[in-house]
């Protein structure tokens, strides 16, 4: 069973018992979360996609907290002394699939 489902602006192509990373999720490791904007779904062959879809993906949040690698833009005006830098890390939430139903 396969699902592409939308979380938080981005799409994810799951299967039961894949686990991935995806934006920050609110909640602690061990809670459960149900994902229920599920735009494509295909069942051994049987394919519902679009407005007629009528399903729920399960999943468990396995780590809270995962930060990505570090981004850092820098910016400078060569000969005027002007130095920029920032630096950020995105944070992602690492789940497992569960179950789509």
């Amino acid at each position: 069973m396969l699902a592409v489902v939308k979380i938080a602006g981005q799409q994810f192509k799951v299967k039961e018992g894949q686990s991935l990373y995806v934006p920050h999720l609110d909640g602690k490791t061990g809670d459960k979360v149900e994902l229920k904007e599920v735009l494509f779904v295909d069942r051994d062959g049987k394919i519902e996609a679009g407005a007629a879809v009528n399903a729920t993906v399960k999943a468990e949040i396995v780590n809270e907290l995962v930060q990505g690698d570090k981004v850092i833009a820098f910016k400078m005006k060569r000969r005027k002394g002007f130095r920029k830098k920032h630096g950020h890390r995105t944070h992602y939430t690492q789940i497992k699939i569960e179950s789509i139903a």
